[in-house]
């Protein structure tokens, strides 16, 4: 799938800013991971695990590699635009980034123990791109990313819970099961296919592909009895097992189920003992 910006409803452009010095914002983030530091009384970077730089109006952040065990890092309500500093913080698992002016995440990839990720309020237009910073973090449990440009994208929940399965809660939802079995049937055709083809006991042909459209013999050839059933759809198919999906994905099943009274003695029967004292038998139909 290709994202293009320039379709969005409003437009939005990525400048970075006047021009500004990068040695006073790097002093400004030194001056604030510092003063952290003296308020947590840490005199060893080992000994640093959370470090808090929310609202210092940071536009950049100095390389945070040195303290290895870091885990929790918050650095909401800044000015930030990347976030290429993280690339070395292999135990960070919790990380809040909303309300800055990112429109990139470049480097998150490098963060395999990242758990909760908060990213909303940001400027992330390109929905593939962040997609696939995200794809390799198997903890991810927590994502938000709402109030971003790509949420414009109209499937963009299902798009980022097919994605990025092992997210348990998106954008402060939880991820629904009906949502799960939804993202299915749009974004993996195949797997789908398989599913309803299971349902009516049919075979499977793994090598069907979804992206080519239904070869559907001209309508002069229809058999003047030809129907699905109760069905008015009466299109023909060349490939047998592409009206199973079609139908699959209209058909329902309904099973009816009652007592077979053939089975249950009267009471002179029982009286008589003509009738065995097996159980009653229960009758069941399946219609689809």
């Amino acid at each position: 799938m290709t994202w293009d910006p320039n379709h969005l409803p409003r437009a939005v452009r990525h400048a970075k800013g006047p021009a500004r010095a990068p040695k006073a914002a790097m002093d400004i983030s030194h001056r604030a991971v510092e003063d952290q530091l003296k308020i947590c009384g840490h005199k060893r970077d080992a000994d640093v695990f959370e470090l808090f730089l929310s609202q210092k109006e940071l536009r950049e952040v100095i390389d945070l590699s040195r303290f290895k065990k870091l885990k929790y890092l918050w650095l909401h309500h800044n000015k930030l635009h990347g976030i290429t500093f993280l690339t070395r913080n292999y135990c960070l698992t919790e990380l809040y980034l909303n309300n800055n002016a990112i429109f990139e995440i470049e480097g998150l990839h490098y963060l395999p123990s990242l758990h909760i990720l908060l990213l909303h309020h940001n400027e992330l237009t390109n929905i593939d791109s962040t997609v696939k910073e995200l794809k390799g973090m198997l903890n991810l449990k927590t994502l938000s990313l709402y109030q971003n440009p790509l949420c414009q994208y109209n499937l963009y929940r299902l798009y980022i819970i097919y994605h990025l399965p092992a997210v348990e809660l998106l954008d402060r939802n939880q991820v629904t099961e009906k949502e799960r079995r939804s993202m299915i049937t749009i974004f993996n055709h195949k797997k789908a296919h398989i599913v309803q083809s299971i349902a009516f006991q049919g075979k499977v042909d793994a090598s069907w592909d979804p992206r080519s459209p239904f070869k559907q013999k001209p309508a002069q050839r229809v058999p003047p009895d030809f129907a699905f059933a109760n069905n008015v759809d009466k299109t023909v198919f060349d490939d047998p097992e592409d009206a199973v999906f079609v139908r699959s994905m209209k058909r329902s099943a309904m099973a009816i189920t009652s007592l077979n009274w053939d089975t249950v003695p009267t009471r002179e029967e029982k009286y008589l003992e003509e009738k065995g004292t097996e159980p009653a038998q229960m009758l069941t139909i399946t219609l689809r």
